[in-house]
Parts: C-alpha cells; sequence; structure tokens
C-alpha cells in the first residue's frame, strides 16, 4: 500500500485562486523536501496574480516585482496552472474534492462594502474596486465607463485604496503613459476634467489605515498640490497617548501630514485635499439623476470598547462634487459547497481549516487563505505567513491520517473540461500572454500593454477548440 506524499503517491493538492496567497501556498507545498506533492491552482482568469496584477497601483512597479517569487514556484515539479476555470461554474467544490487530497481557498475577498447612505445608488457614485479593476485591466471590467467630466472627486476611506484612487486620477498624462494602465484607462485619465479630490477620513491620522510611502508619494505628483486642514489633524488627547505608543508607520504619517497642513500651496492646477473626522451622510443628486454633491458630517472620537470610535457631532457641511469612490474594505462572496460566514463574509474556517457550518468541527481536507480567510487586511507579504499557517495545518493533518482519500483523478477531471468545451489555459498560455503584453509595451517604453479581452487572451495563449 502506497503513502500519500510518496513518489509512488504524491500529495495532490488543488489551490483555487492564484493571487498571492495561492501562490504562497504552493511555493510552501513545493519547497517540502520531505514529501512529493502536485499541486493544481484554478483560477477563473486567463492570467495568474490576483490582487498584484488588478489591485497593485500602475505606478507601483517595485511592488508588482513580487511575481518572480510566484514564478519560482511555478517553475517547480509537480506545479499545474488552470486559468480560465471557475469553480461553482466549470467545476464544483464536491467534484475538486473527490479528485484531491485537498483543496485550499485562496480567493481573496472581491466585493466591496457599501456606504449605506442615500444616494449611493446615484450615476457618479461607484466603488473604488471597479474603478482600480477598470485601469488594472480587469477583463470583467474593460466596458466600464466613468464620467470623469466633474471638477471635484471625492473617495470615501483612509487606506491605501482611497490613496491609490486619489493619485491616479491626478496624474499628469506623462506620468501615466510610462505605466501599465490600460490604453483605455489612459486616453480618458488623460482627458479628465477632475481638478480636484478630496479624500475623507472617519475617523483621526492615528487612526488612518494608510501607509507612509502611498502618503509621501502624493506630496511628488507634477500636477497637484496636497492640502490638510490643520484643525483636522489636531489630536484629542486619547489619540495623542496613542501616538506615544503608536509603531512606526503611524508616528510617520502624522508627522508628514503635519508636514503637508504647515506647505504653501505652490499653484499647481489640481490638488488632493485629505480630510478627517468626516463621515458622508447623503449624497445629493441633480434631476438627471447624477452625483452633484455629498453631505458630510464632522465627528468627535469617543472610546468604545478599548478603541476610538467616530459619533457624529451634528455638525454637517455640503461638498459641491459630481464623482464619489467609495473605499471603506472588502468582503468575501459564497462559493457554492463552500461553507461561508455570513457575519463576518469570508469562509468558516478556524486559522485556516474550513468548518462544517453544522457542527463546526473541520471539514477533512478543506482550507483556506489569504483574505478570505482572515479578512482584508495586511499587505502582500502578510499572506505568506497566512499562507504558511495554513499549509503546516494541511500537514499536519495529513500526518495524523486525517485527509480524506480521493476517489477520482485530477487528470480525468481536466479531461471532462477541455470535452465540455471549457478553454483551460495552461501556464505556458499564461507565459505567452505574459510576453505578448510585454512585446506591445517594450516600444512605449511600458513594462506591458495589458490584454483585457478574453477571447484575445484565449488566441494569444494558443487556445484550440475541441473539433
Amino acid at each position: 500500500m502506497s503513502t500519500v506524499g510518496s513518489t509512488e503517491r504524491p500529495l495532490r493538492v488543488a489551490i483555487v485562486g492564484s493571487g498571492p496567497a495561492g501562490f504562497y501556498a504552493a511555493g510552501q507545498l513545493l519547497q517540502n523536501k520531505e514529501l512529493t506533492v502536485s499541486v493544481d491552482v484554478f483560477d477563473r482568469l486567463a492570467t495568474p496574480w490576483g490582487l498584484v496584477r488588478f489591485g497593485v497601483a500602475p505606478d507601483h512597479p517595485k511592488i508588482k516585482s513580487v511575481t518572480r517569487v510566484f514564478e519560482k514556484a511555478a517553475q517547480k515539479p509537480g506545479f499545474r496552472f488552470h486559468g480560465n476555470v471557475e469553480i461553482g461554474r466549470d467545476l464544483s467544490h464536491q467534484q475538486l474534492a473527490d479528485a484531491y487530497d485537498a483543496v485550499l481557498y485562496a480567493v481573496g475577498t472581491p466585493a466591496d462594502r457599501h456606504l449605506n447612505i442615500p444616494g449611493e445608488e446615484l450615476a457618479g457614485s461607484g466603488s473604488a474596486t471597479e474603478f482600480v479593476a477598470w485601469y488594472n485591466g480587469h477583463p470583467d471590467y474593460a466596458d466600464a465607463s466613468f464620467d470623469l467630466s466633474a471638477k471635484r472627486a471625492v473617495v470615501v476611506g483612509n487606506g491605501n485604496v482611497a490613496l491609490d484612487v486619489a493619485r491616479m486620477l491626478m496624474l499628469s498624462g506623462e506620468e501615466l503613459a510610462v505605466t501599465d494602465t490600460t490604453d483605455h484607462a489612459i486616453a480618458a485619465l488623460r482627458d479628465s476634467e477632475v481638478e480636484e479630490v478630496v479624500v475623507l477620513g472617519r475617523r483621526g491620522p492615528v487612526q488612518a489605515a494608510f501607509t507612509t510611502p502611498e502618503l509621501l508619494e502624493l506630496g511628488e505628483l507634477t500636477l497637484a498640490d496636497v492640502v490638510v486642514h490643520q484643525d483636522e489633524i489636531e489630536l484629542d488627547p486619547s489619540s495623542a497617548k496613542a501616538l506615544e505608543d503608536a509603531d512606526k508607520t503611524t508616528t510617520s504619517n502624522v508627522e508628514t501630514l503635519r508636514e503637508y497642513a504647515g506647505r504653501t500651496p505652490s499653484g499647481k492646477p489640481r490638488r488632493i485635499v485629505l480630510r478627517f473626522l468626516a463621515s458622508p451622510v447623503e449624497i445629493l443628486g441633480d434631476e438627471q439623476g447624477h452625483v452633484r454633491g455629498v453631505v458630510i458630517e464632522r465627528n468627535e472620537l469617543v472610546e468604545d470598547g478599548g478603541r476610538l470610535a467616530a459619533k457624529p457631532t451634528g455638525q454637517r457641511e455640503t461638498l459641491e462634487a459630481g464623482l464619489v469612490f467609495r473605499a471603506v474594505g472588502y468582503v468575501g462572496t459564497p462559493l457554492p459547497g463552500v461553507p461561508f460566514d455570513a457575519d463576518k463574509l469570508r469562509i468558516l474556517n478556524q486559522d485556516g481549516r474550513v468548518l462544517d457550518p453544522e457542527t463546526r468541527q473541520p471539514l477533512a481536507g478543506v482550507y483556506a487563505a489569504g483574505w478570505v480567510k482572515r479578512g482584508p487586511s495586511g499587505v502582500i507579504g502578510t499572506n505568506k505567513k497566512c499562507a504558511t499557517d495554513t499549509v503546516e495545518l494541511l500537514l499536519e493533518d495529513l500526518g495524523a491520517g486525517r485527509l480524506p482519500s480521493p476517489s477520482e483523478n485530477p487528470d480525468a477531471l481536466l479531461e471532462q473540461l477541455r470535452e465540455r468545451g471549457v478553454p483551460v489555459i495552461d501556464y505556458a498560455g499564461w507565459e505567452a500572454i505574459d510576453a505578448h503584453e510585454k512585446a506591445l509595451g517594450e516600444p512605449q517604453n511600458r513594462p506591458r500593454v495589458k490584454l483585457v479581452d478574453r477571447d484575445e487572451q484565449l488566441r494569444v495563449a494558443g487556445y484550440q477548440p475541441v473539433g
């Protein structure tokens, strides 16, 4: 009788999601020298890398260089990529569970949180998630359009995504031209009439979630000044005390904001205004149903269960604006057949072991990693430890004999997909797309020109329909 994890019978793992958490998990499994492992990574898109490709700002190429780590994992024996395969549509969870010793979900949290205020449904009000996906070339948003004719835009949120959106709206044509921003977005942003972006944070500067490099970048924009109101960054006693014990990022953020507040605007044609202790309470519309303004309420910070929470003061102002983006967080969406925690909006799990919703006991051989495991927190590198922790639990269960025995073969599963005409893109297909995009970008001194049309991606990948 063969032992799972030996050369006779490799440990077979399916990973759903090819973003950072998925690839960190694959790399962790494949570098284990005590086991023979085969890893099949599935993604509903034809291209891998997840948020590194579709979430990281185009003018941040250094952050995107993390894909070199993922490329090394992809070259290890036992790795396979199956792009353009959606779990719940092309394959079910049960089919994966029947064909693999373990199934690990690393699908992220693709949906965005809503503000839940009147007027949020108006034309010109939307999610930063969609805007970011649009300028980064996500195929689902290639046909999206954004009316950039307004003079003022409001971005609600105090994290890096909010700053990315503000910065992208303020970049000059020359600054955009050397990035991998999609061609359709470059054309629209070049013609944008937005002159001011107001970024709203409901709490103060000590509680802001952005990181210092992203904050400093705003001060280096060619066309935009950064404006911070001195009275909105004055710290209440509780925040001042919290700052004394704060980490380096928070301390640097406050120092940078104080420096911005002391600056005299240099007269650049555009500006980014960073507001604090301010929440939108209503989005106002015109007769055509388009955003015309935002009602903002002033907040104060109060102690609430050991943290400082924003409490409305009743002081309100109306800010004229024609464009509003919410950037207040991400949430997971349920996958058919996979237990989901409707309260926490992520896969139901304990430390990475997916739980049976009835018994609250681990489901044998089913795991989660990344944001869909712990919620949308941390930076890209945070997913490495998260994925490693989950893989350690998987291997612990293997050693204890807790993994189920597959009743099907992964190759038979893949053959079924081909017979049904599902265009499965392997890693060589992705490499062809990658090379094609880079070749398109080279004459323009750009990292790449992204293919955003699914059919074109399949063609470049060399997909040949059966028959």
